[in-house]
């Protein structure tokens, strides 16, 4: 039967009696994706973390980091180049679970909700609802693998000379559930579902629509150019919708002294304290991290799977 289905992430689907792409290696490619992009814009993450926990600098004295490039400098300068490294361990434990199951499942949930027998492009709202329930079912495995990169991130901040509390990212699962119980590392679950499937709808969904219309609409050809623009159009969107919970689930996950009860109350406590400005702290870094992040997620994903199905491994 010769029905036309929506081209996706997946790019141009195999014809319909062809195989099948298959689902670990769509887990496979979305996994490796999702790490070479994370090794190559962490030291961008460092740098937002670092700018998101600094709260408002007490009058007359000067933020210890200012802009994107200035705390790079400054981690680099004070803590060694290595430092705007530190997190990538767990970052990449995230990315395997994460980033394999949100982008992996993405298509077959999204194929899921129109139906085995829907012809033409995908609704909006179908390919919105099907990124948000990966984006939530894929962070609730990889919660803590978030919250020890955000620990080890900002232990960086800790004076020279003070005691570590986490000799290593692998070590640091164990010693946050000896000390804090094994539901600590699941602490800020709820932000985190919420940034999750928030994030994950506005990154994948714009993607996939960015680039319908790019190719439907502007005839452009299914290559590198494309994958760019909706690389960065999906960057931008997902900065614009997720950076409020962002910032909330940065100061609720860095926060070990307990100033904040829950979601809730650190958006009051922020909004009353900082100011609503503060929901997009980091705006300029965020884009700069999430923007750099998906275009490189993007092309490898796309590149990937066009090698895979090249040699038959897809």
């Amino acid at each position: 039967h010769g029905t036309t289905r929506a081209p996706s992430l997946a790019m141009s689907p195999p014809p319909s009696d062809g195989p099948k792409p298959n689902f670990v290696s769509n887990l496979a490619a979305s996994a490796f994706a999702s790490c070479f992009a994370e090794a190559c814009t962490i030291p961008l993450d460092t740098a937002k973390v670092r700018l998101q926990l600094q709260g408002a600098a007490a009058a007359g004295t000067t933020p210890r980091y200012r802009g994107m490039l200035g705390t790079i400098a400054t981690v680099a300068r004070e803590e060694g180049a290595g430092a705007l490294w530190k997190g990538i361990t767990p970052g990449l434990h995230r990315q395997i679970l994460f980033g394999g199951l949100r982008i992996g499942l993405y298509d077959p949930v999204k194929n899921f909700y129109v139906g085995k027998d829907h012809v033409g492009d995908v609704p909006l709202h179908l390919k919105i609802a099907a990124g948000m329930t990966t984006g939530a079912l894929g962070i609730c495995v990889a919660s803590p693998t978030d919250l020890v990169k955000v620990r080890l991130q900002a232990e960086g901040r800790l004076p020279a000379g003070a005691a570590r509390r986490y000799p290593s990212a692998v070590a640091a699962y164990g010693i946050i559930a000896k000390q804090e119980g094994i539901a600590a590392l699941w602490t800020g679950l709820t932000p985190n579902v919420a940034r999750s499937a928030v994030i994950n709808a506005a990154e994948l969904a714009s993607y996939d629509q960015v680039k319908e219309v790019l190719m439907g609409s502007f005839g452009m050809e299914d290559g590198v150019p494309l994958h760019l623009i909706s690389g960065l159009g999906a960057g931008f969107v997902a900065v614009c919708v997720g950076s409020p919970v962002d910032v909330v689930k940065s100061r609720i996950m860095g926060d070990s002294a307990g100033v904040y009860k829950g979601f809730i109350d650190c958006v009051v406590k922020t909004a009353s304290k900082d100011g609503v400005g503060a929901f997009y702290k980091g705006f300029v870094p965020n884009f700069g991290r999430l923007g750099s992040w998906n275009v490189v997620m993007f092309l490898t994903l796309e590149q990937t799977k066009k090698a895979m199905r090249e040699n038959g491994l897809m």
